[in-house]
């Protein structure tokens, strides 16, 4: 039996959208939660230009903070 994500069959897509490439759904979770300490739901809650979001906001902000700025 495949698993469930909020309800719902894993890969399943509302009205025809194309899911997301898990590997960088993966990524982008993993990213946020090690800087952020946020829970997997929480980041699975958000949508993907709000995780983009803040994927590039986490790099701006290691980017500057390696810089010495």
């Amino acid at each position: 039996m495949r698993g469930l994500l909020r309800g719902r069959p894993l890969g399943w897509a509302p009205g025809g959208i194309v899911t997301y490439a898990l590997p960088r759904l993966r990524e982008e979770i993993a990213y946020i939660a090690y800087h952020f300490h946020w829970q997997r739901e929480e980041i699975l809650d958000l949508t993907h230009a709000e995780r983009r979001q803040w994927v590039t906001e986490i790099a701006r902000i290691n980017t500057r903070v390696n810089e010495g700025g």
